[in-house]
């Protein structure tokens, strides 16, 4: 069923819209976007962003494997976390605790981004792009080679800004959730 969701032209076409559409609800309701670096941003330990998170270090260092977290790394490999990532982890973590989605779930959602969209991704860098082709993680934790993404800072993109938050990512589930109605009656 999901492969042929995802190869239908309307699927992509849906998306397409509702990715412009959840672009501008972002930017226009207070989302946290933020592309460049902000001199007046707090940077904090791996520990003080766990304890401020209310999890432990080991859990954080692990979400960080599972491609769910991009901290700031230092010339000396050193992990620094902002508000932003501290609100991304509370909402992982509310996910996992309330919402009773596993890891691997919260990875298979946010590998629906229509991240080709918010790239303006050609059909050529679709077709080299995993993260078009497959749908167990979100496009951020692909190795990305030969295509748009590859010389590029995941942490500063636009993808990775805009599903940032809890209310971004529920906007993605509900895009989904209303493809997968229309599908459905038709």
């Amino acid at each position: 069923m999901i492969k042929f969701l995802t190869s239908s032209p309307f699927y992509f076409e849906l998306l397409s819209f509702l990715a412009r559409k959840l672009i501008f609800i972002t930017i226009n309701f207070g989302s946290s976007v933020k592309l460049s670096k902000n001199s007046d941003t707090k940077y904090y330990s791996i520990s003080e962003a766990a304890q401020k998170a209310g999890i432990s270090v080991h859990t954080l260092r692990m979400y960080e494997r599972e491609g769910l977290l991009i901290p700031v790394k230092e010339g000396n490999s050193n992990r620094k976390y902002t508000d932003c990532d501290i609100e991304r982890i509370e909402c992982i973590r509310k996910t996992i605790n309330q919402d009773k989605i596993s890891i691997e779930g919260i990875k298979r959602i946010l590998s629906l981004a229509p991240c080709w969209q918010l790239k303006n991704c050609s059909s050529s860098e679709r077709e080299n792009c995993p993260a078009f082709t497959e749908h167990s993680k979100p496009c951020w934790a692909y190795k990305h080679k030969n295509n748009l993404c590859e010389n590029n800072e995941c942490r500063n993109c636009v993808v990775y800004q805009t599903y940032s938050n809890c209310n971004s990512i529920k906007h993605l589930i509900r895009t989904v959730s209303v493809h997968n109605s229309l599908i459905q009656n038709n």
